[in-house]
């Protein structure tokens, strides 16, 4: 959420800032109510103090002996007007929130100002494509060959846009999602965790998912008594939330946490794209990365962060591009983001298979997350990052067809072999 100082005190600038991201702010509803609080806090502010005084005179007017009636009576009149003043600045307060919460974070200076993924900038690339000597098979083809990879029997299951995957490629899936943990866990520095699939509503709004993007959610609806429940579209919701409502102590950042999750999405705004394959599916496994850092530390742990995800795919030999993201594309809750995309051989050009965003305060504010700030004694907002580190099954299809033999074996990359008990191709 946007600091409601800056929403109050600069509006103009706070509108232009936001329409770099393509959000367009509704000035004149924001000035009404803000304006509306003004007036309505000032006249609360105003009864309050007459109700303390007046009450102040009434045990002045009883040690006189005179009749407090109608005292009280004004005392109980100027109440009542309070109580309803108070209910209306709420029932404002609650407007206000509902903005600010529909608002997208701030784009970082620097952040290359384009209206979607076409004014994206390359920053650099790692690997030179394989050249093939045979015709190309996308991962889909090489997966159901041999019936590792079935499509059809998900759908049966489930419906569009499941995958089942057996023997040696159910090896293969779980061997990168290790492979990817102790590499962040053993040199990297993270911490493991496991988290719980199932969050409520507010660990969603504290991430930015909510309420923005409720259509693209999987709700749990329960009993009466009991709260609704989300699965989550990623572990990042699980991993932030872990400090929030909290006051962290000094010495305790930078808190760098990493997780292996199934995730879960509807693609409700993603009706035709990637239909076929892994690309893009309800459940997907991710190994995410999230680090809780002090303010001033955030950029340089962007920096780090995207690093730790573009080493999986150098272990993995897999050819990629880092890009910018421009301040149209850049998902809700980021001030910054770099995409990693990798090569994929079947389509031909690089694909999204990493996400890594500073998301400053952003975050923060909405979870009450701070750190208590040693040199001024006071709680702060801390700053949060994550990215992934990475999709596991975006890096199978990599894989995949980035190893893939003229026979249709697929060789497995030398960096996942000892988790693979020492098999070199599968096929």
């Amino acid at each position: 959420m946007l600091d409601a100082k800056l929403v109050r005190t600069q509006p103009q600038l706070l509108a232009e800032r936001l329409a770099a991201r393509g959000f367009e702010l509704d000035l004149a509803q924001l000035e009404a109510l803000e304006s509306r609080r003004k007036d309505v806090q000032t006249r609360t502010e105003n009864l309050q103090a007459e109700r303390n005084s007046r009450s102040k005179s009434i045990g002045q007017a009883k040690a006189r002996g005179e009749d407090i009636q109608p005292l009280l009576a004004d005392v109980d009149r100027m109440g009542n007007e309070l109580a309803e003043a108070k209910q209306q600045l709420e029932a404002i307060q609650l407007e206000l929130d509902a903005m600010l919460l529909s608002m997208p974070n701030l784009p970082a200076e620097g952040v290359p100002v384009g209206k979607d993924e076409d004014e994206n900038v390359e920053v650099r690339r790692w690997g030179t494509p394989r050249e093939f000597d045979f015709e190309v098979k996308d991962h889909v083809a090489l997966g159901e060959q041999h019936g590792y990879l079935d499509f059809e029997t998900a759908a049966k299951l489930s419906g569009a846009r499941f995958a089942l995957m057996r023997g040696p490629i159910a090896r293969l899936h779980r061997a990168l999602a290790q492979f990817m943990l102790d590499l962040h866990v053993n040199e990297h520095g993270y911490e493991e965790a496991y988290t719980p699939y199932l969050v409520q509503a507010e660990a969603l709004q504290g991430t930015g998912q909510l309420p923005k993007f409720e259509e693209d959610l999987f709700k749990i609806k329960r009993g009466e008594d009991q709260r609704d429940l989300y699965l989550i579209p990623t572990a990042e919701v699980s991993l932030t939330n872990i400090v929030s409502q909290s006051i962290v102590a000094a010495e305790e950042l930078p808190i760098k946490l990493t997780a292996h999750t199934p995730c879960f999405r509807s693609e409700a705004g993603s009706a035709g794209r990637d239909t076929r394959g892994m690309i893009r599916q309800h459940q997907f496994d991710k190994v995410e990365m999230v680090q809780i850092v002090r303010p001033q530390d955030s950029t340089e742990a962007l920096e780090e962060l995207t690093g730790h995800a573009e080493d999986v795919l150098k272990r993995l030999e897999l050819p990629y591009r880092t890009m910018a993201l421009c301040t149209g594309d850049m998902g809700f809750s980021a001030q910054q983001t770099y995409d990693l995309e990798v090569w994929v051989p079947s389509q031909g050009k690089y694909r999204e298979i990493s996400s890594c965003s500073n998301c400053g305060d952003f975050q923060a504010r909405r979870m009450q997350a701070r750190w208590r700030n040693p040199e001024t004694g006071k709680p702060e907002l801390v700053h949060t990052l994550n990215g992934s580190g990475l999709a596991v099954g975006r890096t199978l299809v990599a894989v995949l067809e980035n190893y893939q033999q003229a026979d249709g074996s697929i060789e497995v990359p030398q960096a996942l072999r000892s988790y693979m008990g020492g098999v070199e191709r599968i096929g």
